[in-house]
């Protein structure tokens, strides 16, 4: 894998799919976040009545493939509860649940969320598509999210989901981490995390639109140079992962995750638009990787806001741009 920033795919800003997209976003999607971000403190916490409606909208734009079948996975595991989804295609299709003893790869998903809504229902959609047809499974891991829990529960669930994988006879070389937004956090802590109690890293990693800094300066700061987001206010967003984060100093060793040469960091595609104000946060997750000497491809999509390949039938670079990351997938599945 080439350590190189690229540009890629053609895109259309000005097409009606495009447009219709935006509008969609503008109309629902972001003005609810954009008001629950003003809403005062002790108001903030009825935010898990709303997310039934978010995460509604979000799934009704993200359709699932025909032959898609899903798995649901809830146990106890270690000192707390695994809680997910299989994501696999229909026996007709030549799908099953992934059995370890096959030797073949499985995605471990992580989805994004701002730590406070989404679920793997919402990423069905996303997921299936990146696996579609290439023999492979995934589980797609339904952590806790805010503001009922609080920092660093996310990472908890995401490590536990991981030595569960390990437990049911997985083998970390079969195992390919992928996440967007938040859930791009929840790798690298996920890496950290195995350095740190010496377990074996995953084959590869694939990042879309990936958080670094749950803080949001970095991304507030963007925002202030001129970026302005199709989907996503930095402001009001900082105000929401407070939610989860609480009272953690930015510098806290699982809130800005800092890799070095002693982690044996697993290839990495990171994919990202060019208009989103996470943009910085995935750059820096890049030049982290090759500080630590790693290896990352980092593809920025322009005119593209945040993790616009869950939109298939609005943009065509959604398209393209999954192309391309199931191309990085092929490189590593077994």
């Amino acid at each position: 894998m080439n350590n190189t920033t690229v540009s890629a795919g053609p895109s259309a800003p000005g097409s009606p799919q495009a447009r219709a997209l935006s509008a969609f976003v503008w109309r629902s999607v972001r003005p609810a976040i954009g008001v629950v971000g003003r809403l005062p403190s002790g108001v903030l916490t009825t935010l898990p009545v709303m997310k039934p409606a978010l995460n509604s909208s979000l799934a009704a734009v993200s359709p699932v493939p025909r032959g898609t079948r899903t798995t649901v996975v809830k146990t106890r595991f270690g000192d707390g509860q695994v809680r997910g989804e299989w994501v696999h295609e229909s026996r007709r299709n030549g799908g099953a649940i992934p059995d370890p003893a096959s030797g073949r790869s499985i995605l471990y998903y992580l989805h994004g969320s701002g730590y406070l809504i989404c679920s793997p229902r919402t990423h069905r959609g996303l997921v299936s598509r990146l696996v579609r047809r290439r023999g492979i499974g995934a589980f797609s891991l339904d952590y806790r999210l805010g503001p009922v829990h609080r920092f660093p529960a996310g990472g908890d669930d995401t490590v536990r989901g991981y030595r569960w994988l390990l437990d049911q006879g997985f083998a970390p070389e079969q195992i390919i981490v992928a996440g967007d937004s938040a859930g791009g956090h929840l790798a690298q802590d996920l890496i950290a995390a195995n350095h740190r109690d010496g377990v074996g890293q995953p084959r590869a990693m694939l990042l879309i639109s990936p958080l670094y800094d749950p803080s949001f300066d970095t991304a507030c700061a963007l925002e202030r140079s001129g970026v302005r987001d199709p989907y996503i206010d930095a402001a009001a967003a900082r105000r929401l992962l407070r939610l989860y984060t609480g009272g953690a100093a930015a510098d806290h060793p699982r809130m800005r995750i800092q890799l070095s040469p002693e982690m044996a960091v697993p290839d990495t595609l990171i994919q990202y638009g060019a208009r989103e104000v996470m943009a910085d946060d995935a750059r820096a997750i890049h030049a982290g990787i090759l500080a630590a000497g790693g290896r990352s491809t980092l593809q920025s999509w322009a005119n593209q806001g945040h993790v616009f390949q869950m939109f298939p039938y609005f943009t065509p670079d959604s398209r393209i741009a999954l192309r391309e990351a199931k191309d990085f997938l092929d490189a590593y599945v077994t």
